[in-house]
């Protein structure tokens, strides 16, 4: 059983990047922005961060360089698409194509270097619990941060006035501006908060998860955590589900692969970005009106359990996510 918790533990410390990234991502979202340089932008504070680590020999500022370049990219996405009116989808890909680019180009030097990392901080006393002080109190500060994040963006999206304002923002940004709310200020608020929360994501992988930098270091984690936000339904809670989920399923395709030798090493990593398809696959069905008609075709004893499941896995999109907002 202590093998089992310690495993649990791994699973809880290798989705930390996916947790704060995908945090930061759901704000955006739900602000009506959807950020897709995700992956260049983790790539580039990946590599920002590691760089001004190694240079300055100090993490904190490490980390306050990935959160600057997280903020300046979601900035140069605002521009484009919230004040020009461009597709934010289009914007979103080519400058992820760009921050890749630039990593790779800029973080030549810094490859495969030795550098600092993120302290192991066991908390004293709690540490010692039987099976919660190994399940969560044995970790870094980033590993901690993951976890409080969870609570405090479900609080704030759902139990505070800016909350509120920036939900409607994604659902009915006309009826806020009729309110007297800058629209546009509002969106260029939390998307930059989110892109804070992704440099910050980046840098966790270098500095702390994957420690070092090398070419594509972050493995299209930020591909993925956009696929997690829509799992998740937008809800941060069941986002952060996704992001375990998706670490366990990396945990157990890597310890596959010694257990089962014989199957190429490829096959094995790229498992849990199929297993991931197959859950959204899913999702999307759950939302499908066709399928609904089909289980309401179905005798009672199959039809309750299965309604019931069907409005757990359902998510919708914000109404006007990834839609400009033009002033009257």
């Amino acid at each position: 059983m202590n093998q089992l918790w310690i495993d649990i533990a791994a699973v809880l410390a290798a989705a930390s990047p996916l947790v704060i990234a995908a945090m930061g991502e759901t704000i955006s979202e739900r602000a009506g922005v959807i950020n897709l340089s995700l992956d260049g932008t983790m790539l580039l504070a990946a590599m920002t961060g590691f760089a001004v680590a190694v240079t300055t020999q100090n993490v904190l500022l490490g980390f306050g360089a990935a959160a600057l370049i997280g903020a300046l990219v979601a900035v140069v996405l605002g521009v484009f698409s919230i004040t020009l009116g461009q597709s934010q989808t289009a914007v979103g890909f080519v400058l992820a194509l760009l921050c890749t680019d630039l990593s790779s180009f800029l973080g030549a030097p810094f490859v495969r270097l030795p550098g600092p990392a993120v302290p192991f901080m066991p908390i004293p006393g709690l540490a010692d619990l039987p099976v919660v002080g190994t399940l969560f109190f044995r970790h870094d500060p980033v590993i901690y941060a993951s976890f409080l994040l969870i609570p405090a963006t479900a609080y704030f999206l759902y139990a505070t006035r800016v909350g509120l304002i920036v939900r409607a923002l994604g659902e009915r940004p006309a009826a806020v501006y009729a309110r007297g709310v800058d629209v546009q200020r509002w969106r260029y608020a939390m998307l930059i908060l989110g892109g804070v929360l992704v440099g910050i994501a980046g840098a966790a992988f270098s500095l702390d998860l994957k420690q070092g930098w090398s070419y594509r270091h972050t493995f299209g984690s930020g591909w993925i955590v956009l696929a997690i936000v829509i799992f998740g339904g937008w809800r941060p809670l069941r986002v952060a589900l996704g992001c375990y989920l998706f670490a366990a399923l990396e945990i157990l395709a890597t310890r596959s692969q010694s257990a089962l030798p014989d199957i190429p090493a490829q096959l094995v990593q790229v498992a849990p970005f199929v297993l991931m398809i197959l859950v959204l696959a899913l999702v999307n069905l759950a939302s499908s009106p066709l399928i609904l008609r089909r289980v309401a075709t179905l005798p009672d004893v199959w039809q309750r359990p299965l309604l019931a499941m069907i409005g757990r896995l359902r998510a919708t999109a914000p109404a006007a996510l990834g839609q400009p907002f033009e002033r009257p």
